[in-house]
């Protein structure tokens, strides 16, 4: 089976404009991140979609095919959905914009799950153990999973709720999973995404993956040690540009 890495990326971010291109350690951050999905064994191709020129152009000097979207897109899903039939592949890796520490070992691990795991996954994340310091961080988005590992739920919120416990106790009664920004699709799937009725849940968390769930489709998950620096603040570009100093440790595979 042939898998793509896909990575959406504007220019216009909300809260961090133009981070894309932020530098971290002398590299552009979109750079860092084109380059840590190609130390990938697995995929077949890394690609770039934007809607930017400016970041086409800076692309192919990195090396890095790129397909123009619009800039009407909502979400790096819709992104890749746009232009999902310029894509040869069968598995689609969604991996964001803003994680220029993206482990390589990640991307292969769930690429293997998509194409051993039977039936295959639709749609799928890695998942993560969270610690009570990140449970009330909206910046990170929890997963509340089903009995067979599938995510029920996708929230900017602590799910679930423990009404007889105090909300600093709740990781020490109950396990919590962070969700890792990247998205396995299979290429079929993501096709349907145009047709999919629009999710007032993803609406209201500003959370893409609502819309597959509203729409019956599952997304399974494997659990991960834990995720690499996002970067949706600018605490956090203050964080990854003191890692680039330093050899960042991969994430540990379950």
């Amino acid at each position: 089976m042939r898998s793509v890495v896909a990575v959406p990326a504007r220019l216009e971010s909300t809260r961090l404009p133009r981070k894309v291109l932020a530098d971290i350690g002398g590299k552009a951050m979109l750079q860092r991140v084109l380059e840590r999905c190609a130390e990938a064994c697995k995929p077949d191709e890394v690609v770039l979609c934007t809607d930017s020129p400016e970041l086409q152009q800076i692309s192919k000097s990195w090396g890095f095919r790129s397909i123009m979207t619009s800039p009407s897109c909502t979400s790096g899903t819709d992104r890749i959905a746009s232009v999902v039939n310029e894509i040869d592949a069968d598995i689609i890796i969604n991996v964001q914009g803003d994680q220029p520490f993206i482990d390589p070992k990640v991307i292969d691990l769930v690429i293997h799950e998509c194409v051993t795991r039977n039936p295959p996954p639709q749609v799928m994340t890695p998942i993560f153990r969270l610690q009570q310091n990140q449970l009330h961080n909206s910046n990170t988005v929890k997963t509340l999973l089903n009995g067979v590992g599938d995510a029920l739920y996708f929230s900017r919120s602590a799910i679930p709720y423990q009404r007889d416990v105090p909300p600093e106790n709740w990781v020490s009664t109950a396990p919590y999973w962070g969700h890792v920004g990247l998205y396995a699709y299979q290429s079929e799937v993501l096709k349907q995404w145009p047709l999919l009725r629009l999710s007032q849940l993803e609406e209201l968390e500003k959370l893409e993956q609502l819309r597959f769930i509203d729409n019956g489709i599952r997304i399974s998950t494997i659990e991960i040690s834990g995720p690499s620096p996002e970067v949706n603040v600018p605490d956090d570009l203050d964080l990854v540009r003191q890692l680039a100093g330093r050899d960042v440790p991969p994430a540990k595979l379950r």
